[in-house]
């Protein structure tokens, strides 16, 4: 059957899954697996719970949860009820919690356990407007979602035809979701999807994924972010076992467990699964740890179509036999892709993983773009090139303005800002066009690749244009580097804050024998100091002279979302940093820095 509403995934899953598991999360040990009557099931019982409140259509409801099958009932009980679901991160803060409940007028919030429903009760009490909070772990004394489900479940007579008149009803330009993006300044705006925005941009996107019913996948990246939540209802459109990881910390045997052929993540966890592997390859010794880094700078090279030449084909395959082969066996030996998507992917890393014989796709779009506008991909030949995020999609239209910007138009775009005519009519102009305020270019009339964010191009006081981005991508390849930004507005020079990697840093001054007491002690090191000088300098050799970084410090905190230096989606949040670090920065230019 044709998909047109979110919710319409099910009635296909009827078809397609023939009593495979659809969903499943772990629980004291063991996987609780849903099949596809399971989980119609719970959803029509949550539905039929949702209208006993007193909710209608139109109504908001919000999650605040890690991914797990629960979260997907409440998806889908919202969506065909013809009410707009609102997920938000768990991470952010009190002050954004009350912005987006609030603002998003939600009614209900579902959250994840007893620690989260402690410390939203009290902000959901300022908000006359939401009627209760339930978790989908059972605690004494709280709300449980199992409580609206029963209820619906034993008043399902009552509701039954209710709710087949309202799927029917529901139009697939009717608003799905309310997604608040955390943008790196100020509060946060929702983002109205409709569920037409979605599905066209799940079947746009589902051809480009070598991916088949039957396959498995492991889910661990926020499903409040768009294209993970997007990226789900491919695999369910499709046909696929969808596991939700334990935790982070859980992720690698998870997939090995599994024996997982897909997942979906963001270049930070690429980035930290590589250095662990490369971190385990310095522990080895003699003939082992030169054929581990023969490999690695083997696959640095990786080109396809056998572009560097025979003998380099002969190494690789040995390099796959004999080193690559181990790190496809910790990625469970079944793993048919990667996709990657939220934040710029390191060329060097693609290149390297591709040569493992582990393909990763880099894909690019907007919360505002349902997300995805191109993604490299295996449905063509020739449709993967490093560095960029692939072809365009064939439903989306992409221009590049006169100063760089890219501009699109599709199905998947947006219907506006909720409450904000001002600011849809900024981002969308009076053509039709979705400014994204990114700035790119198309290669050899069919690659898209992203520079930079328009809004963070800054210019120098001799009038060259820096792209941040583009220099911080490079920096963060560096091992003793975690995060880094790069400042220099109005200002003679390039500087960088950099915070360290402080595993591998402690790492590499207990192989060399350098004590100190903290973290604050270990970054005025003299010897730390000139190591990450000999970083820099490397870098600067593959920069522009007048990009080059002429000063450095390195700060003793790690940035996070959770400190709030990062976005939610580990966006630098360059305001915050400026503020935080201005007296640093003052000693860097010589002077106080303009507000």
């Amino acid at each position: 059957m044709k998909a047109t509403r979110t919710f319409d995934i099910l009635e296909r899953g009827i078809e397609i899954y023939n009593g495979r598991t659809v969903l499943a999360g772990k629980q004291n040990g063991g996987w609780i697996e849903y099949d596809i009557h399971a989980y119609i099931e719970n959803s029509n019982y949550l539905s039929y719970g949702l209208l006993a409140l007193g909710l209608n259509k139109g109504d908001k409801v919000a999650t605040v949860s890690n991914n797990r099958p629960e979260w997907n009932f409440v998806d889908m009980a919202v969506s065909q009820t013809g009410m707009i679901h609102v997920p938000i991160y768990s991470t952010i803060s009190n002050e954004e919690y009350k912005h987006i409940l609030s603002h998003s007028e939600s009614r209900i919030i579902f959250v994840e356990n007893k620690a989260l429903y402690e410390r939203l009760q009290p902000i959901a009490a300022e908000i006359p407007n939401i009627i209760g909070i339930y978790t989908f772990v059972k605690s004494d004394g709280i709300n449980f979602w199992e409580d609206i489900a029963n209820n619906g479940k034993n008043k399902a007579n009552h509701y039954k035809e209710e709710l087949i008149k309202i799927k029917e009803s529901v139009k697939p330009n009717d608003i799905a979701t309310l997604i608040y993006t955390s943008g790196t300044t100020g509060l946060s705006k929702g983002v109205m999807l409709s569920h037409e925005n979605i599905l066209s941009n799940v079947i746009a996107t589902s051809p480009r994924l070598p991916l088949a019913a039957g396959d498995k996948t492991l889910s661990f990246l926020p499903l409040c972010h768009v294209l993970e939540r997007m990226v789900i209802y491919i695999y369910q459109y499709t046909g696929m076992t969808i596991y939700f990881a334990e935790s982070m910390a859980t992720i690698g045997d998870n997939i090995r467990e599994l024996n997982i052929n897909a997942f979906c993540a963001v270049p930070r966890v690429l980035e930290a699964v590589y250095d662990k592997i490369i971190a385990k390859g310095k522990d080895l010794s003699g003939i082992k740890k030169h054929i581990f880094f023969w490999a690695v700078n083997l696959g640095l090279r990786y080109e396809f179509d056998n572009k560097n030449g025979w003998v380099y084909d002969i190494q690789l395959k040995l390099a796959r036999k004999l080193i690559f082969s181990k790190w496809q066996a910790a990625l469970g030996g079944n793993l048919k892709l990667i996709i990657s998507g939220g934040a710029a992917l390191q060329p060097r890393l693609a290149r390297v993983f591709w040569a493992a014989g582990i393909p990763v796709l880099e894909g690019y779009g907007l919360t505002e773009t349902s997300p995805v506008i191109s993604v490299n991909h295996f449905q063509e030949p020739n449709s993967v090139k490093f560095g960029s995020v692939g072809p365009i999609l064939e439903n989306v239209t992409v221009v590049i303005a006169d100063d760089g910007e890219i501009l699109m138009k599709g199905p998947n775009l947006m219907l506006g800002y909720f409450k904000d005519d001002e600011l849809t009519k900024q981002a969308i102009d009076e053509n039709g066009w979705f400014h994204t305020g990114d700035i790119g270019r198309i290669d050899d009339n069919r690659f898209l690749v992203i520079t930079d964010r328009k809004k963070e191009i800054f210019k120098m006081s001799s009038g060259k244009y820096i792209a941040p981005q583009v220099i911080e991508n490079k920096v963060k390849e560096s091992f003793f580097i975690e995060q880094t930004m790069i400042v220099g507005e109005n200002e003679k020079f390039v500087s960088a804050l950099i915070s360290p990697n402080f595993s591998f840093l402690h790492d590499w001054c207990s192989r060399h024998k350098i004590h100190f007491v903290n973290n604050k002690d270990l970054i005025s090191l003299p010897e730390v100091i000139a190591r990450y000088q000999k970083e820099i300098n490397a870098i600067n050799k593959q920069l522009g002279e007048f990009e080059q970084i002429k000063r450095f410090r390195i700060v003793e905190e790690t940035w996070s979302s959770q400190t709030g230096e990062l976005s939610p989606t580990l966006k630098l949040r360059r305001k915050i940093l400026y503020d935080r670090y201005e007296p640093i920065l003052e000693e860097i230019f010589g002077h106080a820095m303009e507000k």
